[in-house]
């Protein structure tokens, strides 16, 4: 099994900075990739962006383009989400997810490993 542990969020008033944390432990998938996801309140959970562990092929969506970037330590099996210029719509609780595909997805349903998810509250 895998397991998923974010850490990193809080209270950050807007135009701050955040760094999410996602530490990846047992069963590892080398060939795979891990994604951020995020829900705001009374929305549908939405894809933010994604990397492969071998290469570090990276994804955005649009949406986050230019102020979020996701990289990996693949020695210390961690993945990282930095946010930058946040605005008061990121609010969100953060969601770390994992995939064996072998490829980079925004698909939701191609992750089969999740984490808790972390909150993050951005004030205006």
């Amino acid at each position: 099994q895998v397991q998923l542990v974010e850490s990193g969020g809080g209270l950050v008033q807007a135009g701050g900075s955040l760094r999410l944390s996602c530490a990846a432990s047992g069963r590892t998938f080398s060939d795979g990739a891990m994604g951020w996801f995020r829900q705001a309140p009374g929305k549908e959970r939405e894809f933010v962006a994604a990397v492969k562990w071998s290469g570090g092929i990276t994804h955005y969506a649009d949406s986050v383009k230019g102020r979020f970037t996701i990289s990996r330590d693949n020695a210390k099996n961690t993945v990282y989400l930095q946010i930058n210029s946040l605005k008061p719509e990121d609010t969100a609780v953060y969601y770390c997810a994992g995939t064996t595909k072998t490829r980079v997805t925004s698909l939701e349903a191609e992750y089969r490993y999740w984490g808790q998810g972390t909150q993050v509250t951005v004030s205006s």
